[in-house]
């Protein structure tokens, strides 16, 4: 009797946790609920400059470089300042109060109102950023928000938190607007939290995405990156190769939008690798390319001694010359694509794997089996002077997202050159079985009431609507 007890506390004490957190949150978002425009973008700036303040931002990356191992001090104080400041930039010019919309002709004005309580999961890659990301969008509908961290991560999301719960009582709103469950982050109290709140947005790992969209409660999830990008003829190879340079290496591949595979047309294959090796990559040859396979995947796995490192750590584990210290990050040419190359994968490491292709027909075909293989659905790039290029992969290639002459790092979660929504959650559509194909944004975090009054009948004729039917099949 007494083994059935100890089996099912842990889920007892899961529900006790997301209780209290729910009590906390729903008591201060019922009075943030009526806040107006002015005061829910004071709370929106409030949370962002709790982060975009420099010296809160360093001290958040030397915690999170020093707790998960991941990425690099100043890249991830780049990745703060600049994904908090794009974000601000976007909720500031939206409405997120009343009436948000009118369509005199269509009868429909729309009204925002907010979720209620929403579930924030986080990963290790971004546990600063992502938090506090999530939690301005939340905030910009009136909603509170509960954050779920990674174990690795959670002294850092922690202190995000409590920086972001200062910014709200300096401002005279509930700190309770914020929370994060207690350490230790188990399966038990995430999934627990993930039933309890109204509203959950999962960004790390699979299984996570799939538990949330299994709680019950309404989701998003996002998918797996693994992204590709096209260097056609008419490129320009040392912008493109510059782009792909600092995309690759910004904190040490860790962004699920840093390029994976570059396919190369053969026209200017040879002109394009020197351009990547004049950018900083530095080509492994046959010889080395078993060793750095070995050791990046252990037991099918990617090594997690070497995802986001620095490319000493990583030139000591391929046992390749010391002078690749030098360079920024690996080229590995391969030709094979799928589960027995795994090169042809996500590395989430400085390792960027080439591909040659006879021309931009056979280079779109490399990435369409890439993409089957891992990453359907995410995004690719294309460095190229032809636009209509572009539109063809865009129309048909499975991906949400295909931009064009990019640093497709700083392209794709928003950028300040790009029109896409800052964020750092992407949809990647029913490919992935997510339930958003676009980028995450404050539209996600509201609940919308569409008022609708008379207007002129629209009622087309019988003939107009069945017509090309009769006159082909008959009636």
């Amino acid at each position: 009797m007494s083994a059935v007890v100890e089996l099912q506390n842990p889920k007892s004490d899961a529900d006790q946790i997301a209780a209290d957190l729910m009590r906390r949150a729903r008591a201060a978002q019922e009075i943030f609920a009526n806040a107006d425009q002015a005061r829910t973008d004071e709370a929106v700036r409030a949370i962002a400059w709790s982060l975009y303040k420099l010296e809160h931002a360093r001290e958040l990356a030397e915690l999170a470089v020093q707790d998960t191992g991941l990425g690099n001090v100043p890249d991830k104080i780049i990745k703060k300042q600049r994904k908090t400041f794009g974000t601000l930039r976007d909720l500031l010019r939206a409405k997120s109060v009343g009436e948000i919309e009118r369509d005199e002709k269509r009868g429909i004005v729309k009204f925002a109102k907010p979720l209620g309580v929403v579930g924030a999961i986080t990963p290790s890659t971004n546990p600063g950023a992502t938090p506090v990301n999530k939690a301005m969008m939340a905030i910009k509908g009136r909603n509170a928000v509960s954050i779920a961290p990674s174990p690795r991560g959670y002294r850092t999301t922690e202190l995000a938190v409590n920086f972001m719960r200062e910014s709200l009582g300096q401002i005279g709103l509930p700190k309770d607007l914020i929370q994060i469950l207690p350490n230790p982050v188990t399966k038990d109290t995430t999934q627990a939290l993930m039933e309890a709140v109204d509203f959950v947005v999962v960004t790390g790992s699979q299984d996570n995405v799939r538990r949330a969209y299994s709680s019950g409660t309404p989701a998003i999830g996002v998918g797996a990156g693994n992204v590709p990008v096209i260097i056609d003829e008419t490129a320009d190879l040392d912008s493109a190769a510059r782009k792909i340079c600092e995309s690759k290496t910004f904190d040490n591949a860790t962004s699920c939008s840093s390029e994976n595979a570059v396919v190369i047309v053969d026209a200017v294959y040879d002109k394009a690798m020197e351009a990547l090796k004049r950018a900083g990559g530095y080509l492994i040859d046959a010889s080395q390319k078993q060793k750095l396979q070995s050791e990046l995947w252990k037991n099918g796995k990617l090594n997690r001694h070497l995802i986001a490192k620095n490319m000493k750590i990583l030139v000591d584990a391929f046992g390749v010359p010391a002078e690749a210290e030098k360079s920024r990050y690996f080229l590995v040419e391969e030709t094979g694509i799928g589960r027995d190359y795994p090169l042809s994968g996500e590395k989430l490491a400085l390792v960027l794997t080439v591909y040659r292709a006879k021309d931009f027909g056979a280079a779109k075909e490399t990435v369409r089996k890439i993409l089957d293989y891992q990453g359907r659905g995410h995004s690719m790039g294309l460095h190229t002077t032809k636009i209509e290029r572009a539109r063809e992969l865009a129309e048909d290639l499975s991906v949400v997202r295909v931009l064009v002459n990019f640093a497709h790092t700083f392209g794709n979660g928003g950028g300040f050159d790009s029109g896409l929504e800052f964020t750092l959650t992407m949809g990647c559509g029913s490919w992935q079985k997510n339930s958003i194909s676009e980028n995450l944004n404050y539209k996600h975090f509201l609940n919308i009431t569409h008022l609708v009054t008379p207007i002129p009948e629209d009622r087309p004729s019988e003939e107009a609507l069945f017509g090309p039917h009769w006159s082909r099949y008959g009636k």
